[in-house]
């Protein structure tokens, strides 16, 4: 895979580092992407939360609609990725407390 950490993915990490409210987020990804995207983005989320939780991928599939295939391409990042989603996914936890 192609190193895709350039310039322009820089600009957007740091745009995405400014926005401080659920609000401005949903604002931001509705110019940002199309419905769809956005819709595609957070069922791979909802499916990483509950490979967190140790689900099975018959009950991910039905709780999130997503396929077999979008599940098995999540578990393999979630479990040998960058860490992004486990980061994520602890912060969202430790805010809960």
């Amino acid at each position: 895979m192609a190193n895709w950490h350039d310039e322009s993915t820089d600009k957007l990490c740091e745009a995405l580092l400014t926005l401080k409210t659920k609000e401005e987020c949903y604002d931001f990804l509705d110019d940002l992407c199309t419905i769809k995207e956005i819709l595609d983005i957070s069922q791979r989320f909802s499916v990483a939360l509950r490979l967190s939780q140790k689900a099975s991928y018959n009950k991910i599939s039905q709780e999130t609609g997503a396929s077999t295939a979008t599940i098995s391409r999540v578990s393999k990042c979630y479990e040998y990725g960058t860490g992004g989603y486990k980061n994520v996914i602890k912060k969202l936890e430790e805010a809960k407390k």
